[in-house]
């Protein structure tokens, strides 16, 4: 369980009983080490607060023994896209985070001021420095950013989970 997550789309197929620890063990250790892949739960024992619990814990799929072939490859190509998905929003999330690392710090602040909606002024004056220094500067977040609009620059904070303020 030590190895690193696949390069691809991946999904999981566990057994709810499993040799020393349950299926739904294995979900609920995956899912706190936050690179589960999507699982699905096989079972010839299930009932229903067992297939609610595994649903809650992020299942895509429950299947009760024996199950058509089909119901399984139907399972596992909603995990895949489910996965693909998810490596997609952390490519995009790992692209905005590397732009936003190659801010200075005075970049940094002067984007919280942008994205707080305050004017070049009023970030000038509460960074003491003047209105043409934050105008390079807010060229040069727009510029390293990527970011076609200043409400494009704010969805990309948000994303970051930054705070608007200028200090």
């Amino acid at each position: 369980m030590r190895e690193p997550p696949a390069d691809g789309p991946a999904c999981l197929v566990v057994d709810v009983r499993l040799p020393g620890m349950s299926g739904l063990d294995l979900q609920r250790q995956l899912a706190e080490r936050d690179t589960a892949p999507p699982i699905i739960i096989i079972t010839g024992h299930g009932d229903i607060p067992m297939t609610v619990r595994a649903m809650r814990a992020g299942a895509v799929e429950v299947l009760p023994k024996p199950f058509r072939d089909q119901d399984l490859l139907d399972a596992v190509q909603q995990a895949l896209d489910r996965s693909r998905v998810v490596r997609q929003e952390q490519a995009a999330m790992a692209d905005i985070q590397a732009r936003f690392d190659s801010l200075t710090p005075r970049e940094r602040q002067v984007m919280g001021g942008v994205v707080a909606g305050l004017l070049n002024k009023q970030i000038a004056y509460d960074l003491g420095i003047s209105e043409v220094t934050v105008k390079i500067h807010r060229g040069q977040v727009m510029q390293k950013m990527r970011a076609a609009s200043v409400a494009d620059l704010v969805r990309m904070a948000d994303r970051l989970g930054i705070r608007a303020t200028t200090s």
